[in-house]
């Protein structure tokens, strides 16, 4: 081959190379931006909620005081496959926690999706669907959604919780009394203080044998997500966590940690 062939030749060869190179080098700068954003201290800051019962969005506190669940599981995976660690802070709410994130005293959660909450974080992707109805003591009499719209009832919710948005929105002839967590709702309940909780589903479940003869109702008020968010204004962590975590699900690893929580009938959302 002559010296001209080859003066050609070589471009064509090496061009797709230093492309790859130029295309790895440009990745590897998004990943770091993507880290410094999402963990602007270098540790990852995550916030969770607990209640007595844990579910797929509460926690609980295991012996050493350390808190347990699908939310610390999930976010102690995304941080080793970003390389950083992590530290939590547990909320008696995700009211609270929403208010964190805004201050950018967190920097990631997992929390229910609604419009109030979109004004102050931004959402990625849901790993499960919530469903939110009431859990109803025997003395109230109710058997039915539309029993616990009429007045007199006490209705209880938490704090800055979407559902206590929901309930407030879609009761009519009562409004629910707002506490501070799960556990204080279920001692009015069983201190006859109050006649029904608006809670999601997955929670009243495990909560029903601590209120003698109470009943979860057929029906439901408000449907959404548990998503994971971040702090306003950081969109290459948005891109980061929403990544990994849509790969969480297509791979079965959320699948896993649901089922490793006891939570077995609990579904992924897609």
């Amino acid at each position: 081959m002559r010296v001209e062939q080859l003066l050609v030749v070589l471009p064509l060869i090496a061009g797709p190379t230093v492309g790859c190179a130029q295309d790895a080098a440009a990745q590897d700068a998004g990943r770091e931006t993507a880290r410094a954003t999402l963990a602007p201290g270098g540790t990852l800051r995550v916030g969770v909620a607990e209640a007595p019962t844990p579910g797929v969005l509460f926690v609980r506190r295991g012996a050493d005081g350390a808190p347990q669940g699908v939310a610390v599981e999930l976010a102690r995976a995304f941080a080793a496959s970003e390389g950083m660690p992590v530290t939590f802070t547990v909320f008696p709410n995700t009211g609270a926690i929403t208010e964190a994130e805004s201050g950018s005293l967190i920097d990631l959660a997992f929390m229910p999706v609604d419009a109030a909450r979109r004004e102050k974080v931004d959402f990625g992707p849901g790993y499960a669907a919530l469903e939110s109805t009431y859990l109803v003591t025997l003395a109230s009499g109710v058997a039915d959604l539309a029993g616990v719209d009429r007045p007199g009832m006490r209705v209880v919710a938490v704090a800055g919780s979407t559902t206590a948005r929901a309930a407030a929105r879609t009761l009519t002839a009562t409004q629910p009394a707002l506490v501070g967590t799960v556990a204080e709702a279920v001692e009015q309940l069983r201190a006859g203080r109050a006649d029904a909780l608006a809670l999601a589903r997955d929670q009243l479940r495990p909560i029903q044998p601590q209120v003698p003869g109470s009943r979860i109702v057929a029906g439901s008020f408000q449907q959404t997500l548990v998503a994971v968010a971040v702090p306003k204004g950081r969109p290459a962590a948005l891109a980061s966590v929403s990544r990994w975590l849509d790969r969480a699900k297509a791979s079965g690893l959320v699948r896993r940690i649901f089922d490793a929580q006891g939570l077995q009938q609990d579904a992924v959302a897609p």
